[in-house]
């Protein structure tokens, strides 16, 4: 045997070259592309998206000289053509073979010894090979095999077939994709077994919003390749893959000054300040202001020349801009010269692969430092599944972490005066900090109270304060050491009110209530 079918047949070296698959994410995946000169099959229901993968797959080939070849046994030219037109691509430089083409005299009649399914096989092979061997293609795409699947008519005679497609091609040294539209029957895996490499896409309607589309790599001989689910989409150019987070366990950070929230008082409470590359969980009711917090810690980073990503998934851009400016916060500045991005998320519309790759993509490209999740409530939303949320978040955070980049989080808790525990998004013990904002009641009057349960890259304050949001922020008073029934959910304050903030003052001609 020669070197060059051995090299075809045999294990890949992890430094060979690759053929790329057309789509950055999907390589990445590989760990480069596709080990060449082998067979894949690409599996997945109609609609997944197999055309354009495969489309994508060739025209990267020709965009370095290689040849390609596209064999439509189920779809006519004119639709593969309307196909590349909606992604801005032309075919010129890739060949299609049309099986209508051929189909009107395969099927005679006349033959008595053989039944016509048997003829039609051969005679479409026959006609498949024949255009290969005249295109001379090294990559080549055969959509689909249910074609072939319904001439073979049972199981043996189809995977005999495969047999021969595959030795075939090792010996002309091609590149094969195989599309295959799961008509087979549950459970049949002949085609997985002979591939060299499966990938299967997916589309998982939810049960409100759009669908969701997901591939996973089941299989890729010899090779290392990143498992598990990893969303995509099929956007105007062709399929966008984005790949789970991979961790760099190995990393170290160096010692670094500790972050301020702009406000003293709130620094004391965390013993100082955050410690950058860590996690901060604001949690509490609505409208205690954690949103108010979460966007002075911003604009403090922003006037340190950080870079800042506000992911907004419960408010709109409107309500935000608007807020700042009341509460005297800069806002334009900062987002207008880039050191601020503000991003409004509907939660129904983006996965969690395409928003961590956002954030990946955001952190490594744009040197972006400081992460804004408001509120965790929306993010929950883009998952698949409540009890996925933990897991989801842990990758992003860890990943945050080596990198050294610090990311904040809101949390709403149930109800105005908030649950301490809440079953359905208790994450908590993920964060390496997190304040609790309280609601109490002095006087026939709604106050604010704010303390730090958790920290932990170093001591914090172990009291409880009031709180208040005001111009420049979220103001906060005096330890307060008359509390009871804090972490119960509604604490009752034994002091006396000389203890508290004093009362707010509104400046003339400002309503009740304004900032």
């Amino acid at each position: 045997m020669s070197k060059s079918k051995k090299a075809a047949g045999g294990r890949a070296p992890a430094d060979q070259p690759r053929v790329s698959t057309g789509i950055v994410g999907l390589d990445e995946i590989l760990g480069g592309g596709l080990p060449p000169r082998h067979l894949y099959l690409i599996d997945g229901e109609p609609g997944t998206g197999k055309t354009t993968l495969a489309l994508q797959f060739l025209l990267a080939g020709a965009a370095v000289g290689a040849r390609g070849l596209y064999v439509t046994l189920s779809e006519t030219r004119a639709e593969l053509t309307q196909v590349a037109e909606s992604h801005g691509w032309s075919l010129d430089k890739v060949d299609v073979f049309e099986l209508s083409a051929v189909e009107s005299g395969v099927a005679d009649e006349g033959y008595t010894l053989f039944h016509p399914a048997e003829i039609e096989l051969q005679e479409t092979m026959s006609a498949v090979l024949s255009s290969v061997e005249k295109s001379g293609a090294s990559l080549v795409v055969l959509d689909s095999l249910s074609e072939m699947r319904l001439l073979a008519r049972d199981p043996l005679r189809f995977r005999r077939q495969i047999l021969l497609i595959k030795q075939y091609f090792a010996e002309r040294e091609c590149t094969v994709l195989l599309l295959d539209d799961k008509t087979a029957p549950e459970g049949d895996l002949q085609l997985h077994s002979l591939a060299h490499g499966v990938i299967a896409l997916e589309h998982v309607a939810q049960e409100y919003g759009a669908e969701r589309r997901r591939l996973q790599v089941r299989k890729l001989r010899g090779l290392r390749f990143r498992g598990g689910y990893h969303d995509f989409r099929i956007t105007t150019g062709g399929l966008a893959v984005f790949p789970r987070l991979r961790l760099d366990v190995g990393c170290t950070l160096d010692p670094a000054p500790l972050i301020s929230s702009g406000s003293a008082e709130m620094d004391n409470l965390l013993g100082g300040g955050l410690q950058p590359g860590t996690s901060l969980l604001i949690t509490g009711p609505a409208g205690t202001g954690k949103s108010v917090l979460s966007s002075q810690y911003a604009c403090a980073a922003v006037s340190r020349g950080e870079k800042v990503l506000f992911f907004l998934f419960d408010e709109r851009l409107s309500t935000f801009y608007l807020r700042g400016e009341g509460l005297g916060l800069d806002i334009d500045a900062p987002v207008s010269d880039g050191r601020l991005r503000l991003r409004q998320v509907e939660p129904t519309e983006l996965s969690p692969g395409e928003f961590a790759n956002e954030v990946m993509c955001a952190v490594e490209k744009d040197g972006v430092r400081v992460i804004v999740i408001d509120s965790l409530n929306g993010y929950l939303q883009s998952m698949p599944e409540e009890r996925l949320l933990p897991i989801q978040v842990h990758e992003l955070l860890s990943y945050l972490a080596t990198k050294g980049v610090t990311c904040i989080m809101t949390l709403v808790q149930r109800g105005i005066f908030g649950s301490p525990v809440d079953e359905a998004a208790e994450i908590s013990y993920l964060a390496d900090s997190v304040v609790l904002l309280r609601y109490f009641e002095v006087a026939g009057t709604v106050r604010q109270a704010i303390s730090v349960v958790k920290k932990r890259s170093g001591d914090h304050e172990r009291t409880i304060r009031e709180a208040r949001v005001q111009r420049g922020g979220l103001h906060v008073g005096n330890p307060l050491h008359e509390f009871h029934g804090v972490l119960t959910g509604v604490p009752s304050f034994t002091g006396t009110s000389g203890d508290l903030l004093p009362p707010q003052v509104p400046p003339r001609g400002t309503a009740l209530g304004q900032p």
